[in-house]
């Protein structure tokens, strides 16, 4: 038998935790940093831009750029094949496993980027695939990859521009995964969705640690439901005047 090396050296330095995303950032014997995430079995290594496998289908940094410059040229009849239906599964089973180690990592701008091309993934066969069972296999996750990205996009902002700025961005998600079941015509049942209160519950969390209290987009909402309009006036000015990614 051909004697390979082996990876029971740094598995064993490494013990597998059951219900914890274990991953780090290494560098690789190129110089070039690399994730590795562990799992049961052993581990996965990827990369940390572009394709988590490293690879570049048709020269695109990914599938799904490849898919798109592909449906361009094609125009309005392109049609996604089983072929490449499977390709786009792929990538988005290669994107979560990235995603949650960069949370885990506390990366919270890649993960951003991750679940942002996941849900561009997700728009992308919908527009382009007729077969409504395997769209509805990705769109059951559009809940839950937005939650990832609003929980990553308001610990990012929280770091860089303050409480407040971290607040509304969950308001953002929130209000995205209203829409979500709005579309459903479901809307009555987003109240009790577990993903949106862990979302409520991290807002509470910021709002009590960081002393914040109505932001100012929710007094500007509060003015305007309630047609105090000089009171909107002014604070659609003030909000103009913040600097911007605040």
């Amino acid at each position: 038998m051909p004697k390979h090396p082996d990876i029971d050296a740094v598995l064993a330095d490494w013990p597998y935790q059951p219900g914890v995303v274990s991953a780090r950032l290494i560098q690789a014997a190129d110089g070039r940093e690399v994730i590795q995430l562990r799992v049961e079995l052993g581990l996965l290594q990827m990369e940390t831009a572009d394709r988590p496998d490293g690879q570049r289908p048709g020269g695109a940094a990914t599938y799904l750029a490849l898919m798109i410059q592909t449906a361009a040229v094609e125009g309005l009849a392109f049609e996604l094949s089983e072929e490449q239906s499977a390709e786009l599964d792929r990538e988005f089973i290669q994107f979560y496993h990235r995603r949650i180690c960069w949370l885990a990592l506390r990366e919270f701008d890649r993960a951003v980027r991750d679940a942002d091309h996941t849900l561009r993934l997700m728009d992308f066969a919908a527009a382009h695939s007729s077969n409504e069972d395997w769209i509805l296999s990705h769109e059951q996750y559009r809940p839950f990859v937005l939650f990832h990205r609003t929980q990553a996009a308001a610990l990012s902002r929280l770091t860089e521009d303050g409480p407040e700025a971290a607040v509304e961005e969950i308001n953002l998600g929130l209000e995205r995964i209203r829409e979500l079941y709005s579309k459903l015509e479901a809307e009555e049942e987003f109240d009790g969705d577990e993903l949106a209160e862990q979302l409520r519950r991290l807002q509470g969390w910021i709002r009590e640690n960081y002393h914040v209290g109505r932001t100012l987009e929710e007094q500007l909402a509060d003015a305007v439901a309630t047609e105090q309009y000089e009171l909107a006036a002014r604070l659609r000015d003030e909000l103009a005047r913040r600097p911007k990614g605040r």
